[in-house]
């Protein structure tokens, strides 16, 4: 996104803007690179989207815009937004593609998706909100603990049994050096610490997934040395 949308939106120097801090850190910029603020708002832990609630608590006067980010096929609560705005007198502003659960890629990643559902154990499997359906661009699964460290022994074990996993969101955005603000945020800085993406692609065979189903099952779900 750059700050095209933006303009487009009437958003102009000196506006406030509500952003999500956990996958938000590219609007947060654009935001910031238009001069306008972004204003970090939290995420709803289920679909890792942002939480309406939490984009009420932090509208103020000069709040003109919020921007959803539609995270690893779920789609953001776009009614719960839209609503808030209308209220408020606000316009939301569309970041990037929403997620297609049309196409067959994404119906054969549903079927992937709830191959690894089923089986796995020890993580917490990707949550769909109701009335809504998963495109599952992105597998992510939680691995509970005591926060990074364990989450990182983790993936560290899992690379060196083949599977290519990887921690989709290392730093939310109001965390970062460049955006660094005090507000807490707390689902969205646990989501930094405990998320893990799983290899997941349409193509996928069932031997493939198995892999990944043992791979985790046999480290127990939980790796409490602290990682490297």
């Amino acid at each position: 996104m750059g700050t095209s949308e933006l303009t487009a939106a009437g958003v102009s120097v000196g506006d406030d803007v509500v952003v999500p801090s956990y996958g938000g850190f590219e609007v947060a910029r654009a935001v910031r690179e238009l001069g306008a603020r972004p204003v970090f708002a939290d995420i709803e832990p289920r679909s890792f989207c942002l939480d309406p609630a939490s984009v009420d608590a932090v509208v103020t006067s000069s709040t003109v815009a919020v921007v959803p980010v539609h995270l690893f096929g779920h789609p953001a609560d776009m009614v719960g937004l839209q609503a808030l705005a209308r209220r408020r007198g606000l316009r939301v502003v569309g970041f990037g593609v929403r997620p297609q659960v049309a196409a067959v890629d994404a119906i054969r990643r549903r079927q992937c998706a709830s191959y690894l559902d089923m089986r796995l154990r020890g993580v917490v499997v990707p949550k769909t909100a109701t009335g809504v359906e998963h495109a599952y661009t992105d597998y992510v699964v939680r691995v509970p603990g005591n926060g990074r460290p364990d989450r990182d022994a983790f993936k560290h074990a899992l690379r060196a049994r083949g599977v290519a996993c990887y921690v989709p969101v290392r730093t939310p955005a109001h965390r970062t050096a460049e955006l660094r603000t005090d507000v807490r945020l707390p689902e969205s800085e646990r989501a930094a610490d405990e998320t893990l993406a799983l290899p997941l692609e349409a193509s996928m065979t069932k031997r493939e997934l198995q892999r990944v189903v043992s791979a985790c099952n046999g480290l127990g779900g939980l790796v409490m040395e602290p990682a490297c």
